[in-house]
């Protein structure tokens, strides 16, 4: 059985500004793979959340996506996290980068 891959919005400033189902998400994950693991281990401890973290981010993406499919393949659930905003989607950070390059 398969696990799933979560995109978690995260906030873009106010930690209380997240979401109900974000947190239930984080909190039921087997693992949060994040952009920036100091800073989402800030948000983790403020709403005492116990996960394992591993850093994934652009400058590692091309090693860690296939250990990624690889543990949800074996029916791990995983949360992916940014600094601030949606992966993928609405992440700040990696909008203005990608701007200068």
């Amino acid at each position: 059985m398969s696990g799933k891959i979560y995109l978690v919005a995260t906030p873009i400033g106010n930690l209380e500004d997240i979401t109900f189902r974000a947190l239930e998400t984080l909190k039921n994950v087997d693992f949060i793979a994040a952009e920036d693991t100091r800073h989402t281990m800030q948000l983790l401890n403020h709403f005492e959340i116990k996960k394992k973290l591993i850093s994934y981010h652009r400058h590692n993406e091309e090693l860690k996506t296939d250990e990624l499919i690889s543990e949800v393949l074996k029916g791990k659930n995983i949360a992916i996290v940014t600094d601030a905003g949606t992966p993928g989607i609405s992440d700040p950070r990696r909008r203005n980068s990608e701007k200068s390059n």
